[in-house]
């Protein structure tokens, strides 16, 4: 399979694991007012609002410094400046309709919860709680939680996803009725056409991983440092579902101290001993269950860093594409519940082929993942284009040289392909930004080292290709 057209046209302020125009729900936890003061009376308004009104309109600020120094110089009092820069920053610019909020009285106790309806708005009449948020709220009460709740008026808590959860649960809310207060997110469509812009692949090759995907359910994206695995993977999912929908796509990472009860379910400390929580690829495929008419994608970066056996357990045989589906359950370690894992859940494996220090895949799990290497793409139409667009004598020089480098290093015995150097540590440059330094910083703290790894033994063939990068740039 020739790779040679793989390549990824990523931009600076674009990176693998997140992308700017996909929208996900937050969870914040929110204090009306110092000791719930102000509860009741935005309750029955249905809003929310923060204080600290001599700031004036928030959306006049161009950033949290200028919301600080603007409080600084009023006549406000705040203790801490810059925690209540960022509150107003946020409830000005990250909150969005269709957030969730929790409301806290003290650090110990939750009030109520609502999804936030509007934008910010400004409302001078309403006094020192003149920041507003519309809010529908769907409960109030007086719960407690069993953990110590931040201070700070506003605080995102969505990657908390342990707290977000055990607040949910104290509402006791259905699945349906949760689904149904959540207003529509409407995600970018993404297909075929864009992964090809984005990930330069050929129709060919992109139409040979799609229908591997799609008939093993289970893919490992092999390849050498740099050759935008991670980057390939997450747009695949997209390029597969017809969406940029982030609730369906999860990533994990591997490592030695990954387990069983991380992946699938274990016992964890709690307040009162010990209790049985659930792991990330468990309750993934219990989402994904819930939604069988839609695909779901669980990618593992560094698959080959974990001990496989004992982090999947049962699910060796249970991810296999014929053993998919309800009539092929098995009873887990600790819960004792039969689980299976759902036709609609693909695992997208990424595995760095430079890695000296990792053992060989488990031969029982290898047999139940197909491989696709993907190789440095500096050949491709798709880099040549980005090469053109860079329009730099000197970046020209580098990337020529890394291709004899790449030569080389393919024809040595003890390395090999899968120790080449990826395209990726040179993208990102954009018409007139290359300069001497950034050329020579990539050489000098991220290639010169990785073949100080490679030839480790030959310090003579290191010194004779750093002088080499170092020369093509001068």
């Amino acid at each position: 399979m020739d790779m040679g057209q793989f390549t990824s046209n990523m931009t600076p302020i674009e990176n693998s694991l997140g992308d700017a125009d996909v929208e996900t729900t937050h969870y914040w936890l929110y204090a009306p007012g110092k000791a719930a003061c102000m509860w009741e009376d935005f309750y029955s308004q249905g809003v929310m609002g923060l204080a600290w009104g001599e700031a004036g309109d928030l959306s006049a600020y161009a950033s949290k410094e200028a919301i600080r120094l603007a409080l600084v110089d009023s006549s406000s009092g705040t203790t801490n400046p810059r925690n209540d820069a960022y509150a107003l920053w946020q409830f000005a610019n990250d909150l969005k309709p269709g957030d969730v909020v929790f409301v806290k009285g003290g650090r110990g106790k939750i009030l109520g919860r609502g999804l936030v309806t509007g934008d910010y708005e400004y409302d001078e009449a309403q006094g020192h709680f003149s920041n507003l948020r519309s809010v529908e709220w769907t409960h109030k009460g007086e719960w407690a939680v069993d953990r110590i709740l931040p201070m700070k008026t506003l605080t995102d808590i969505t990657d908390d996803t342990t707290l977000v959860a055990a607040i949910e649960t104290l509402f006791e809310v259905e699945a349906d009725e949760v689904l149904d207060d959540q207003p529509a997110i409407e995600y970018p469509a993404y297909d075929r056409e864009d992964f090809l812009s984005e990930v330069f692949m050929s129709d060919q090759q992109y139409d040979t991983l799609t229908g591997l995907l799609r008939a093993k359910k289970n893919v490992i994206l092999q390849g050498a440092p740099g050759v935008g695995k991670t980057f390939a993977a997450k747009r695949l999912a997209y390029s597969m579902m017809g969406t940029k929908d982030a609730k369906r796509v999860m990533m994990v990472q591997f490592h030695q101290s990954y387990s069983y009860e991380d992946f699938i379910e274990g016992y964890r400390p709690s307040a009162d001993g010990f209790e049985l929580s659930k792991g990330a690829f468990y309750t993934f495929c219990k989402e994904a269950a819930d939604d069988d008419e839609r695909d779901y994608f669980f990618i593992i970066d560094e698959i080959n860093r974990g001990n496989l056996s004992k982090i999947f357990g049962e699910l060796f045989m249970l991810i296999e594409n014929d053993k998919r589906g309800e009539k092929n359950k098995l009873q887990l370690l600790y819960s004792r519940e039969r689980f299976c894992v759902p036709s609609n859940v693909y695992l997208i494996g990424l595995m760095n082929t430079a890695d000296r220090s990792l053992a060989l895949l488990d031969y029982a799990l290898r047999r139940r993942f197909a491989f696709f290497t993907l190789d440095p793409g500096f050949s491709s139409a798709g880099f040549t284009r980005y090469r053109e667009a860079v329009d730099s004598p000197a970046f020209d020089n580098l990337v020529s040289c890394v291709v004899r480098l790449n030569t080389e290093i393919a024809s040595d015995e003890s390395l090999g392909k899968g120790f080449m150097i990826g395209h990726s540590y040179f993208c990102g440059f954009v018409g007139g930004t290359v300069d001497h330094a950034s050329l020579s910083a990539i050489i000098e703290y991220e290639l010169i080292p990785m073949l100080g790894e490679y030839w480790f033994d030959d310090q003579e063939k290191v010194r004779l290709w750093s002088d080499a990068l170092r020369r093509s740039i001068q």
